[in-house]
């Protein structure tokens, strides 16, 4: 006569995997490769700015969150905002730093703020924000645990054209005067 057992069995293993600590030991490698969005690059006024004018550049990134599949295990991993680092496109970093800036009404563009910057120069930069995450990872509904370092993700490149003016007075427009400066059909002295 066999008897048999309708509840839970137990397999020992002499060398069990600690399943938990493999994912933890491979956690920033796979963190790193996820398809994090760093947010885009915005700037005020856009595409156009003038040189020597304070420009206001602000980023715009989310928490994310992402379910992945690691030793056979279900992994949630959310990824965190924390840090910015604005590179101006004209040898001029900004950061790391916690701010990603924010948006000016259009009434006070020119004001200087976190992440503004002033060109010297004119012509057309690149510039490209990039955004250090911080992460926790919870393993088949567990606690949420810390990724230990963080993940630093670049957005796509926003292209500024800094561009000069000039200012001029003039005594009398070009109805008084048609051959003054600035006037149709009149040569400019530049």
């Amino acid at each position: 006569m066999y008897t048999f057992f309708a509840g839970p069995t137990c397999i020992y293993d002499e060398k069990p995997v600690d399943v938990l600590e493999q994912i933890a030991g491979q956690i920033q490698k796979r963190f790193e490769s996820l398809p994090i969005n760093a947010g885009a690059v915005v700037a005020q006024p856009s595409p156009h700015t003038l040189r020597g004018a304070e420009t206001n550049f602000y980023a715009d990134p989310a928490e994310q969150q992402f379910d992945v599949t690691m030793f056979g295990q279900k992994v949630h991993v959310v990824a965190t905002p924390v840090q910015y680092t604005w590179n101006y496109g004209d040898g001029t970093v900004f950061g790391p730093q916690s701010s990603m800036g924010g948006p000016l009404p259009q009434d006070r563009w020119g004001e200087k703020t976190r992440t503004s910057h002033v060109y010297a120069q004119t012509g057309d930069f690149e510039v490209v924000l990039t955004t250090s995450f911080q992460g926790t990872y919870s393993v088949n509904d567990g606690p949420p645990l810390p990724i230990p370092g963080q993940g630093q993700f670049s957005a796509a490149p926003q292209t500024i054209s800094v561009w000069r003016s000039i200012t001029r007075n003039y005594a009398d427009d070009c109805n008084q005067n048609p051959q003054g400066q600035g006037c149709p059909g009149v040569a400019s002295d530049e």
